[in-house]
């Protein structure tokens, strides 16, 4: 690794010629940063990525199968190396909360008929594998990929295919094709109890499958996991209100947001919601997720635990969009922030700046984040997590940009350093600021000879035969 601070920001400038990213890829000597800054470029010149896929360094080509932004087929192509390469290729990129591009077809097709039987196993069940591939895998010979096709290609499966998986020779097969259809099976319900009495799942089974009301009697005799219980909305409500009063409060507040109550029957109840609590959104609600007029009940309702369910909801009307945002619980506005399509610029705006959640730096990256009209508001504003927001603005000046670059805050000299407005003197000088000298580094205006020259300076070998683009 080359010793000079500012280097690794260059394999993340998107004007970086293949030539720079190519003496940086050079660098590795088992330090992951660059491989994995290079790796993770939205796109990459034909030589760089052919670099990565021979690379020797089986991490640096474990790093371009981890990436979420290398193109598929760039991926698949590792199949084409060293045979060890193909475990990571099945495994793929597994970023939290992001879609993953499947593989092309053949890559598939490679995978699941793999030699080995871990990269088989691992292909089909990788986050990114599309239905079309699991679908005649719920005939398969082989158990496991007849479990994979069960639990994520449920709904595009014949009945025919459905009825044999619920009747297979495999107890888990059997077992996960029996999950999903609990909902409208009262019997297939009563056998998964019995499957699951000493297990985890017994709680979901409880909260999601449908009772009978024997097996809901029983239940309630036996007294365990009567929160859980309490949340199904198959539940009998005459049994439902018997718990209305009961000793655990995790109780009383199940019962208290159960879809059948009036208003004035959930008031009744002695429930409690601390700002604290985490509570998961109520699958009821999530199940009326399109339906305007059951959202809007529970939007209005004086049920904290009903309208945090609400403002997750993608079909929540445009009205009550607006009324939760200025609900007197914070987690309400929160999870409308971060979950909902429409949420407010202000209400983003005002939560970012109050900074009391750790994850209100991420409400930048909504779509709905405001841009104009924050360099008049906040470049002068005495906390530096608003003056960085002016640099948001598309009417920020060089000038503007030039003197944030220079604030007493890292934190603001960070983000004006890679601003594209920056003038090109000055992105020059910040490269020698240890501070945020890899920021300016990442700046798309920085001149390609400013980049080969830091890389000089940095005594990076200039690669005499490598392409330059």
């Amino acid at each position: 690794m080359a010793a000079h601070h500012a280097v690794d920001g260059l394999a993340s400038n998107p004007a970086a010629p293949a030539d720079v990213l190519l003496r940086l890829l050079a660098l590795y000597d088992g330090d992951n940063w660059i491989a994995r800054r290079l790796t993770s470029r939205p796109s990459l010149p034909d030589s760089v990525a052919e670099a990565l896929l021979h690379h020797p360094e089986r991490r640096v080509r474990l790093l371009l199968a981890e990436s979420a932004t290398a193109s598929p087929e760039l991926r698949a192509r590792l199949l084409d190396g060293p045979a060890s390469d193909a475990i990571a290729v099945a495994i793929g990129p597994t970023p939290y909360g992001t879609p993953v591009p499947p593989l092309p077809d053949e890559a598939y097709e490679r995978l699941l008929h793999h030699e080995r039987d871990v990269v088989r196993y691992e292909a089909v069940n990788s986050a990114g594998v599309p239905t079309h591939v699991l679908v005649p895998l719920a005939v398969h010979e082989d158990p496991h990929f007849r479990l994979a096709a069960c639990r994520r290609a449920w709904d595009a499966l014949s009945d025919d295919v459905r009825a044999a998986l619920l009747d297979d020779g495999d107890p888990t097969v059997r077992t996960a094709a029996s999950l999903q259809v609990m909902h409208e099976d009262e019997e297939r319900t009563a056998e998964l109890v019995g499957t699951f009495a000493d297990d985890w799942r017994l709680g979901d089974v409880l909260e999601r499958g449908r009772l009978g009301r024997a097996l809901a009697e029983r239940l309630l005799a036996e007294g365990a996991w009567l929160d859980r219980l309490a949340r199904n909305p198959t539940l009998p409500p005459d049994l439902a209100a018997g718990l209305a009063g009961h000793e655990d409060p995790t109780v009383r507040l199940a019962v208290s947001a159960r879809p059948e109550l009036s208003e004035e029957e959930r008031a009744s109840i002695d429930w409690k919601v601390d700002s604290e609590d985490r509570l998961d959104t109520l699958r009821w609600v999530w199940d009326a997720r399109e339906d305007p007029e059951a959202l809007r009940r529970c939007a209005g309702s004086a049920h904290t635990w009903l309208r945090r369910s609400a403002a997750v909801c993608p079909g929540l009307p445009e009205d009550c969009v607006e009324r939760l945002a200025g609900d007197a619980d914070f987690a309400v506005r929160l999870l409308l922030a971060e979950r909902h399509p429409l949420a407010p610029p202000e209400l983003l705006l005002a939560l970012y700046l109050d900074g009391a959640h750790r994850a209100a730096g991420s409400l930048t990256s909504r779509p709905g984040f405001p841009a104009a009209g924050l360099a008049a508001r906040f470049a002068d504003a005495p906390d530096p997590r608003a003056r960085a927001l002016a640099l948001r603005d598309p009417a920020a000046t060089p000038e503007l940009v030039e003197r944030l670059s220079r604030d007493r805050a890292e934190w603001v000299r960070y983000a004006a350093a890679c601003d594209a407005r920056l003038p090109v003197a000055r992105i020059v000088e910040l490269l020698e600021d240890p501070s945020v000298g890899s920021s300016a580094a990442c700046n798309r205006a920085l001149p390609v000879s400013e980049m080969r020259a830091l890389l000089d300076r940095a005594g990076v070998p200039d690669l005499k035969d490598g392409p330059a683009e």
